[in-house]
């Protein structure tokens, strides 16, 4: 994608490199990535963050937040219009099936969007329709050397374990699966939007913090989904499914005054204030 993105737009393009230092040859990426930006004439900027993760978060997301709101820090200081990130087809892949193997709802099967805003810096993904074996062959007909992430063989990662035996049997089963793969998810990502849609007109009559008369006026479904869209907009939380089946539970039941909710949900608690619900950050924050 450099290489690409180099030659369409010679003098206008930075590379930006991010160091979790969760492997020992984390430091071997950074100095590769360096000397070949050097060889091109391309400015490159690095950031070294701490991406070990909290109790409860998996290795995988903590490393992905954190490498994000690294990318957008150093597009925002160089003034960079935006951020193209390298995953291909097979990554499309592999998120979907992950997504399929957790129980995911459609946000998960959406899978990775082409164009999407973080912290304020618009990302943008040009090579989900490219598998890996084309970039590698590509890379290899024209001489160029590449990295292969040793960690990328571990298969204690469920991702790993998905490219290195499912994959294989998808493709040996159904040649050519990926943008079928792709195109299921693009219908998930298609769904989800008038979910949200759903979810803005639903808020404009619930109120957010959400009135709990107004929302026992809707059906179950449309209470889940005006609440998962609640949650995420003031706060970036994501209840579980069981999370929030025990909240539309209380939620049906509180028919008297004295009802009391308090349920925890993400990293905070739901709780009910007066005729309406709010989210309680920990450390006793004042409700949002």
């Amino acid at each position: 994608m450099l290489l690409a993105v180099h030659e369409r737009w010679p003098d206008r393009v930075i590379a930006l490199h991010v160091h979790h230092g969760l492997q020992t040859a984390a430091d071997d990426f950074e100095s590769r990535g360096r000397a070949f930006c050097e060889r091109l004439g391309i400015p490159f900027s690095s950031s070294r963050v701490h991406a070990a993760h909290e109790p409860g978060q998996s290795p995988e997301d903590a490393a992905r937040q954190k490498r994000y709101r690294a990318l957008a820090s150093m597009a925002q200081d160089e003034g960079a219009a935006c951020v193209l990130l390298g995953q291909h087809a097979d990554d499309q892949a592999e998120t979907l099936m992950l997504a399929l193997s957790r129980g995911a709802g459609l946000p998960g099967l959406a899978a990775m969007a082409e164009r999407f805003e973080r912290h304020g810096v618009v990302f943008g993904r040009p090579l989900l329709g490219l598998p890996s074996k084309v970039l590698r062959e590509w890379l290899l007909t024209h001489g160029h050397d590449f990295v292969d992430d040793p960690t990328n063989a571990d298969h204690r990662y469920t991702r790993n374990r998905i490219r290195a035996l499912l994959l294989p049997a998808w493709e040996a089963c159904f040649p050519g699966f990926r943008p079928m793969l792709a195109r299921s998810a693009r219908h998930a990502a298609q769904a989800q939007t008038l979910l949200d849609d759903l979810a803005c007109i639903d808020m404009a009559q619930t109120g957010a913090p959400p009135a709990i008369l107004m929302l026992q006026a809707l059906s179950r479904e449309r209470q889940a989904n005006v609440l998962r869209h609640w949650l995420h907009q003031i706060a970036g939380a994501a209840a579980s499914t069981a999370q929030l089946d025990e909240l539309l539970d209380q939620v049906a039941d509180c028919t008297t005054r004295g009802h009391r909710i308090h349920l925890k949900v993400a990293s905070g608690f739901v709780a009910r204030e007066g005729g309406r619900l709010v989210f309680l950050q920990p450390g006793n924050t004042p409700p949002i």
